[in-house]
């Protein structure tokens, strides 16, 4: 698959998730949660494990924002079980991704991003202690782009174990901020509608 179909699936995938927001915005999904809640519940104990895949698929190849998901799962399956959800498909994502990119290199990074945003961030590799830290504090903050980061942090000489440590505590914060960011957002539009 070319450069070219990841930034048209992206650009597909940024399309369908809008549609789909305003979709739930019409059907009132984001103002009354019960009602996503009740959407979800008929696909039964696979609502949960398709959200977590769901979760995972969009780290690995970023078809929707992760941010938007997030606030999703914390839409459909309240605070702590979006929270809950969220953080398994996420750090499960970024172990994946960082795997795939120690196995086959800088080609599959530059098939799932812009060369531009790789060539933006490679330069924090150079150093592995800076690069360590670097990633570190980019992982604790809501706005990093973590998924190219942890695409980065797989051609680096981290080791898996350092790099899950730092994914499974510092996601925490980072995802909180964004779910609660965009929860409020999609609560202000709401509003305006």
């Amino acid at each position: 698959m070319t450069n070219k179909n990841i930034q048209n699936i992206t650009h597909f995938g940024l399309i369908l998730m809008i549609l789909i927001c305003v979709y739930f915005f019409s059907q009132g999904y984001f103002t009354n949660p019960q009602l996503l809640q009740a959407t979800l519940s008929k696909a039964g104990i696979l609502a949960p494990l398709l959200f977590i895949l769901l979760q995972i698929i969009q780290v690995i190849i970023p078809i929707i924002p992760g941010g938007a998901s997030s606030a999703l799962g914390i839409t459909a399956f309240g605070a702590v079980n979006g929270f809950i959800y969220n953080y398994i498909g996420i750090c499960i994502g970024s172990i994946c991704i960082f795997l795939l990119v120690r196995k086959y290199g800088h080609r599959i990074i530059l098939k799932l991003c812009k060369k531009k945003d790789y060539d933006k961030y490679m330069k924090y590799t150079y150093d592995q202690n800076k690069f360590d830290t670097f990633f570190m504090l980019a992982i604790f903050l809501p706005c990093a782009p973590d998924d190219l980061l942890c695409m980065l942090a797989g051609l680096t000489h981290m080791s898996l174990k350092k790099f899950v440590c730092i994914i499974l505590l510092g996601k925490p914060l980072s995802l909180i901020a964004y779910s609660y960011g965009l929860t409020q957002l999609f609560q202000i539009i709401e509003r305006w509608l």
